[in-house]
């Protein structure tokens, strides 16, 4: 494996706690894990960047897991002492069904205001909002959860399609997944972009996806249409970017009427066609952008735009910055 250099300003080892109460869910909890150990391990020292540590929030070390695994914590929050760089909250399943215990947020609390950041997994935001952390705040959490989120606690602007959200000191990401994206930010705002990227390489990260993108993929969300042809429809216009991709011609090619075309489209893809294939186009710039070294004209032929400038505003629009900058902040190359 190869190793690396944190940058010269983020030496020192920073101690990353994950506070995991009953019923954790997995992944929230070991897919960052994982991002911070692979950091670990890419860079070689002596010295790891991070120290990790399981805490059960409970005063057993024993944390059962929604999955049906149990783990052991290295201590339990009681016997936590010192200061804390990140801690880290996963969801667990008992934020779906009400809010958490008081004694729970009182524990977050303590270890919050020992903590230079706190961030939430998932369904956790349940857990910061009801100890009172996210107060005011710009916030996330999984898709299914967001409306329920902002109902129960109005205070909080929810960012409900957001991957990851950072609002001052306090960060909150999407569902499952999405913690590994937020977990390699870290990585990055902590020890370069260098280390980050090799983390996503060693972890089969198909892109790192930035917090202001969308929680869905086009494709993904497109796929829960119930009707073939619309399925096949997509499937043919993401092989067909540069192609004819107008309202009229992909009503054409599915036999339909205009007006029965839009009707059914919306009301089977949860969007217009037009905002569809704009959607598309854009993910396919954005993934030319991560691993390619075409130029913006090239991509922007490619993925059907009629210019570089109307790629540019299409993607400024909805990415909210520029190819460019993109490009330099994502590159995989």
């Amino acid at each position: 494996m190869s190793r690396f250099r944190p940058e010269e300003s983020h030496r020192g080892s920073r101690r990353v706690v994950f506070l995991s109460f009953p019923q954790v869910l997995l992944l929230d909890l070991i897919g960052p894990w994982e991002v911070f150990s692979l950091a670990n391990r890419l860079v070689g020292d002596d010295s790891s960047p991070y120290e990790l540590i399981l805490v059960s929030a409970d005063t057993s070390p024993t944390i059962p897991s929604g999955g049906g695994i149990s783990m052991i914590g290295h201590r339990s929050a009681k016997h936590l002492r010192g200061a804390i760089d990140t801690l880290i909250v996963p969801a667990t399943e008992l934020v779906w069904m009400a809010d958490p215990p008081r004694e729970y947020s009182a524990v977050i609390r303590r270890l919050a205001r020992r903590s230079q950041r706190v961030v939430s997994i998932c369904g956790g935001a349940f857990f910061l909002a009801a100890a009172g952390l996210l107060d005011g705040k710009k916030a996330t959490t999984h898709w299914s959860g967001a409306r329920d989120l902002a109902d129960r606690f109005p205070q909080i602007d929810v960012q409900a399609d957001s991957i990851f959200v950072k609002d001052g000191d306090v960060y909150t990401s999407a569902g499952v997944t999405a913690g590994i994206d937020l977990a390699l930010s870290l990585v990055e705002e902590d020890l370069g972009q260098t280390i980050a990227l090799e983390c996503a390489r060693h972890l089969v990260v198909f892109m790192r996806r930035p917090g202001g993108q969308s929680q869905f993929s086009t494709t993904l969300e497109s796929q829960s249409a119930e009707r073939n042809t619309v399925n096949e429809l997509v499937a043919w216009a993401s092989d067909n970017l540069s192609g004819d991709l107008s309202v009229q011609a992909m009503a054409e090619r599915v036999n339909m009427s205009l007006r029965n075309f839009s009707r059914v489209f919306r009301e089977e893809v949860g969007q217009t066609p037009a905002a569809f294939v704009q959607q598309l186009r854009i993910d396919a710039v954005r993934r030319r952008l991560e691993e390619s070294d075409e130029s913006l004209d090239e991509i922007s032929t490619g993925c059907g735009f009629g210019s570089t400038d109307s790629m540019r505003r299409s993607f400024q629009r909805v990415v909210k910055v520029t190819p460019s900058d993109y490009r330099r902040r994502f590159c995989k190359r």
